[in-house]
């Protein structure tokens, strides 16, 4: 067996650290608080009702790890984490989202952390209970370095898992950052009652925001429409499990974002990268994340944004 380190130990790190073993692997899992309480219980009240493999081997101590590491970590915490590596030579990211305040994708922060380390994306329409589970899933290892993407899907899929290469890094990458925007919108869409007609339209001209996001970035609009894009979006816009439309479902209710927030463990990414998505835009038109920015910030009221939305000027799709 090889050796793999999971940085994070959350959801999708158990979910990994899981997988990982179900590959062929022996896994470092490495916490960042608890990992005395993981080590013992063998599993996390972040994914209950899974035991990691005794193939795992949980630690604090994030100087142990060395070779491929795989970081499940929240994008704002990615920086941090990733500048703490020291004999990491293959980093490969599962965060999807932007950094507020310096508006980096995640292989932008590891190329400033890591200069050294040639690194990757993992991403795609996956939920953490369904591959610990095993059952049948896809997903993309994106980079442009193409000896690292054979060698990811080489040491992570199974049968059940099956994994895409793609050269297009930024196409992934921003396919993972705005579905998470575009999910709260579709989450307070059907949390206000407006409809499946509604949530369709939306989703659908959110995936249209996403590719002009990804072309004007130097993506490739077919990217858009692969597991990176449209699946992802899909699966985050329609699957209760979500947290990002689970959260949007709670606004369209009436629900305050600061107590949704203050009763989740989790982070819901979309709430950070909704206004750096939009600054990192500029020019490009994006007025469904703009409205998603503007709502969360408590600039406009749902009933105003979806108003403003459906007052935009006619034109030819």
């Amino acid at each position: 067996m090889s050796d793999i380190a999971i940085l994070g130990a959350g959801a999708w790190g158990i979910a990994l650290a899981i997988q990982a073993v179900r590959a062929g692997n022996h896994v470092v899992l490495w916490a960042r608080s608890g990992a005395d309480s993981i080590a013992e219980t063998r599993g996390s009240p972040r994914l209950p009702g899974f035991v990691l493999p005794e193939q795992v081997r949980v630690t604090g101590d994030i100087g142990l790890l060395s070779g491929m590491a795989i970081a499940a970590v929240p994008t704002q915490a990615l920086r941090s984490v990733s500048a703490a590596l020291t004999n990491v030579r293959e980093l490969v990211i599962c965060a999807k989202g932007i950094e507020t305040g310096t508006l980096r994708l995640p292989l932008e922060i590891a190329a400033e952390t890591q200069p050294k380390t040639i690194a990757a994306v993992l991403t795609g329409p996956n939920f953490a209970h369904e591959i610990a589970s095993g059952q049948p899933a896809a997903a993309v290892v994106a980079s442009l370095d193409q000896p690292l993407r054979e060698a990811v899907m080489a040491r992570l899929a199974t049968p059940a898992f099956r994994l895409y290469g793609s050269d297009d890094p930024i196409g992934a990458q921003l396919g993972g950052a705005a579905k998470n925007v575009i999910a709260i919108a579709a989450g307070a869409v059907t949390g206000a009652g407006l409809g499946e007609n509604a949530r369709a339209a939306l989703i659908t001209r959110g995936l249209a925001e996403l590719a002009r996001l990804t072309v004007a970035l130097g993506g490739r609009a077919e990217t858009v429409m692969g597991l990176s894009g449209l699946g992802d979006l899909l699966l985050t816009c329609t699957g209760p499990a979500s947290r990002n439309f689970s959260l949007g479902l709670a606004l369209g209710r009436g629900a305050r974002l600061a107590e949704i927030l203050a009763a989740r463990q989790a982070v819901t990414e979309g709430v950070t990268t909704a206004p750096a998505l939009v600054a990192r835009a500029q020019d490009v038109d994006m007025p469904i994340c703009e409205a998603v920015a503007a709502f969360l910030a408590g600039r406009t009221t749902l009933h105003d944004a979806i108003a403003a939305l459906l007052a935009r000027p006619r034109r030819d799709e």
